[in-house]
């Protein structure tokens, strides 16, 4: 029978086999254990074959009395040839017997058959002749076969080659266990990657030229700090910027010089994109492989299987050696089958075997060496934890993480086959690796032609530039010397470099969700060129260090989470500072005013909260704001005019738009705001206007719009220096004869109420240029409205008109684009007033005001 019956080598080799990435996981220890488990299958694989066709025992019967000369029998007579049981077969037999005695083992096949038989028979034989016939040996060799010889000569061959698939199973099952294959497959598949990837290579190459780059940018950077320092002479401190930076608990971004390295070489875009898709999946292997430590755990377990296989080889193996051996007696109690009870007999594999089963255990404790040297690696140190410390030494690439569990053991493993894996990986687990190739990638795509046509002019005829959601801030901005406003969203790793000294027209700074950072002589220049800053953030913590230390900022804008939880976080950085600033603009959801804005008092004359609906409860803090000039609550659920305002005595403009005010009955208490001109009291929920109204004297404009007015009282239209009266969408049915006494009002709006009658006192009002009617029930407009010939904007549509005076023709400043009334109406004038209307203004429409009234 032929090996191949069973199985050939290469398919039980294949047990061994794993695919050839898998290899650099492969420390030396495993791979010298594969080598000794092919050997050893070999050994097995070649002992059995042996035995399938070479292994044999022949046996002899051991005589128990002298035979007689005259016969040979054992105790008996020679049989008669009369005799049934006798004949020529018998005779044959007779004769060959003693010849069989004498030939040499192998001359009987494995299944007793006579393989040849002598060309002649010796006409006087020798030696003891017995009375067994042929059947009879080939019967006695296969039971004493089984008999006497130890079974471990028999076996040994198939437990060798059990015991190897075994161990060859248990080396690489960590391989093909799914929990662990899959990672194993995905660790290998990203590792190849990133030591093929060019950024690897770019990254590391050029580490000692930036670290040369830095001391130089370092030392230029302190030169030029002291430089300013040293010319800085504001409020006689030439050392107050040094303070500054220096501010304990003030995290300010350049504590350390952000250096500027040289222009890495330039990236295919391909291999840019590639690069960057392997960072994000580097980071998404970390976080699952980092999470348990099932391949350490396995790795472990299959080596003390492979250890506690060993010592069970070994000890029951041990024992066996001995037992091969060539002669053998057999007993095997067939002595009434043949006459005879016991055997000599001989196993012609016995030499063989017991070379194989030595070589064996000489294989096997050379395994056992490896797999307790395995066992002591394995334990010798935390394989859990993995430190890039080395790398960081050796590159720029100071802030790569140490990682643990799974992750750590395996780049353990791979360490056993090439270091240069793992340094080359550790290079995509650093930020500043892909933050450096973003900015490579960003400086590739946003050249300077690219920015120059995103720049646009805004309504107040200012060039500006917004990004949105880019990596960083691509390098050619800088180059934007002409650029006044900045604005940055989305942009987490933005960082404001040196050249942005460059910029000599920037003013004003837009950060959106933004934390940016800031070179020192950056921050320098900001300091002496930004007058406006907007700020929206998640968090107030997200709010640069460096912003609450702009000494010549004038507008700082702050839209955010700023609520009574996180009032303490915004004091960590004073205010103070901001020694310049006048406007302040918060857009939250406070409870109460921030005390440390107080700290702006002596400078700030503009303060604006715009609430989401919190209501703010404490406004005490306003009394110590004595030189605010404006001040803008919003959407604060306010009931009352909070009487902390009234100690304001330099209020010019109040505007409490969007809360919950009923009653104004406090108005009268205006009258001590000598300067209080303006007050917009719209988006409310106020019923009348108290008669005290009358009181305020200096009021130029007043909102009421949105709110639920019914009338207005006659006391208003005392207030003879009222330019603009709002008082759009209420319930109002009546407009007082009075209005004619305001002879310097110039916009009058009552859109939105019940209005039936225009009184023809309105039209007494000769200074008006906006004139707002629409949606109200009127039927009839005064002839008179021809006296106003100052008037620019006149909405008439939404009424019950039947027609318009001819006399619009008087109002020469007033054309038809600025004419809002039903076209059927229009096409009723006259033609001539129609043609004048329709001409272009030939004149500029006073105070900026076009076709639309102020407020609206």
């Amino acid at each position: 029978m032929h090996s191949a019956g069973m199985f050939t080598l290469t398919e039980v080799a294949s047990l061994n086999d794993i695919q050839p990435t898998y290899r650099i996981l492969k420390p030396w220890w495993d791979v010298f254990m594969d080598y000794l488990g092919i050997a050893m299958l070999m050994l097995a694989i070649f002992s059995g074959t042996m035995q399938l066709t070479k292994d044999q025992v022949v046996c002899l019967p051991i005589l128990e009395q002298t035979p007689e000369k005259s016969g040979g029998f054992l105790g008996s007579e020679p049989p008669d040839p009369s005799d049934g049981f006798w004949n020529k077969e018998n005779a044959i037999g007779e004769q060959a017997a003693p010849l069989m005695a004498k030939r040499p083992p192998d001359s009987i096949s494995p299944v007793g058959h006579l393989t040849q038989f002598p060309a002649f028979i010796h006409p006087q034989p020798s030696g003891v002749r017995t009375k067994l016939d042929f059947q009879q040996y080939i019967f006695v060799n296969q039971m004493c076969y089984h008999v006497a010889l130890p079974w471990y000569s028999k076996y040994f061959p198939y437990l060798a080659l059990i015991h190897t698939i075994v161990l060859m199973v248990s080396s690489n099952f960590w391989f093909k266990y799914p929990k662990t294959s899959s990672k194993v497959e995905h660790f290998v598949s990203i590792l190849g990657k990133c030591f093929e990837s060019p950024w690897t290579t770019k990254a590391l190459s050029e580490t000692a030229c930036e670290d040369s780059e830095e001391n130089k940018q370092r030392l230029a950077g302190a030169s030029s700090l002291q430089k300013h320092l040293s010319t800085s002479s504001e409020e006689g401190s030439p050392n107050q910027l040094t303070q500054m930076l220096t501010k304990p608990g003030v995290a300010f971004s350049v504590e350390k010089l952000v250096s500027e390295i040289p222009s890495m070489t330039i990236l295919d875009k391909k291999d840019g994109e590639q690069a960057k898709a392997l960072f994000e999946k580097v980071r998404k292997f970390r976080a699952h492989v980092e999470d348990s430590d099932l391949i350490y755990r396995l790795y472990a377990i299959q080596t003390v299987v492979k250890t506690v296989k060993f010592i069970l080889i070994l000890c029951y193996t041990m024992t066996f050696v001995a037992s091969i051996d060539f002669d053998h007696v057999c007993e095997p109690e067939i002595k009434h089958l043949t006459g005879y009870g016991k055997f000599q007999c001989t196993h012609n594999m016995a030499f063989m075997l017991k070379k194989l089963l030595v070589c064996y255990i000489v294989l096997i404790c050379v395994y056992g060496i490896i797999c307790i040297y395995t066992l002591f690696w394995l334990f010798r140190r935390p394989l859990k934890e993995y430190s890039f410390e080395k790398v960081r030494e050796e590159s720029s690439f100071s802030d790569i993480p140490d990682v643990k569990n799974d992750f750590a053991f395996l780049l353990h493993m791979v360490d056993q086959y090439d270091q240069l894996y793992s340094k080359r990986f550790g290079v995509f687990l650093s930020e500043v690796s892909e933050n450096k190739l973003r900015e490579i990638s960003l400086n590739q795509e946003w050249t300077f032609e690219k920015l120059r046509q995103h720049v646009t002019r805004n309504p107040q005829d200012k060039l500006e530039l917004h990004l949105f959601m880019l990596s960083g801030v691509p390098d050619a901005v800088f180059d934007l010397a002409d650029l006044e406003i900045l604005k940055l969203e989305l942009i987490p790793e933005a960082k404001i470099t040196t050249k942005v000294s460059q910029m000599i027209n920037i003013h004003e700074l837009h950060l959106y969700h933004c934390p940016a950072k800031v070179e020192q002589n950056a921050f320098i220049f900001l300091c002496d060129h930004l007058r406006c800053l907007h700020v929206k953030f998640t968090d107030v913590a997200e709010i640069p260090s460096w912003v609450y230390l702009l000494k010549n900022l004038q507008e700082l804008y702050l839209i955010g989470n700023l609520n009574s939880e996180n009032n303490k976080l915004i004091g960590l950085e004073s205010l103070r500072d901001l020694r310049h600033l006048k406007i302040l603009h918060l857009k939250s959801n406070l409870t109460k005013i921030p005390t440390n804005i107080t700290d702006l008092s002596p400078h700030l004359i503009r303060l604006v909260i715009h609430n989401d609906g919190t209501k703010l409860l404490v406004l005490n803090t306003l009394k110590k704001m004595v030189n605010l000039s404006e001040l803008e609550l919003h959407n604060c659920e306010l009931e009352r005019i909070p009487h902390a305002i009234f100690s304001l005595n330099n209020l010019q403009e109040l505007d409490l738009k969007s809360n919950n005010i009923r009653t104004i009955e406090e108005v009268i208490s205006f009258q001590h705001l000598k300067r209080l001109t303006c007050l917009k009291l719209w988006y409310n929920k106020i019923i009348n206007i108290p008669l005290s109204i009358s009181h305020v004297r200096n009021l130029e404009s007043l909102y009421f719009s949105h709110n639920k007015l019914e009338s207005l009282p006659s006391s208003l239209f005392t207030l003879l220096k009222l330019r603009h009266l709002d008082v759009s969408h209420n319930s109002i049915v009546i407009i007082p004869p009075e209005v004619g006494f305001l002879q310097n009002l110039q916009h009058f709006v009552i859109t939105g109420n019940k209005v039936e009658v225009v009184p023809k006192q309105l039209c007494k009002c000769i200074r008006l240029k906006t004139l707002c009617l629409g949606q109200n029930r009127i039927t009839f407009i005064p002839e008179k409205i021809g006296q106003l010939v100052q008037l620019t904007y006149l909405e008439l549509k939404g009424n019950c008109l039947d027609r318009l005076p001819v006399q619009l023709g008087h109002c020469g400043l007033l054309r038809r684009s600025c004419l809002v009334v039903e076209d059927h109406l229009f096409d009723s004038l006259p033609l001539e007033v129609k043609e004048s209307m329709n001409q272009e203004a030939s004149v500029p429409f006073a105070n900026g005001y076009k076709c639309l009234g102020e407020g609206r």
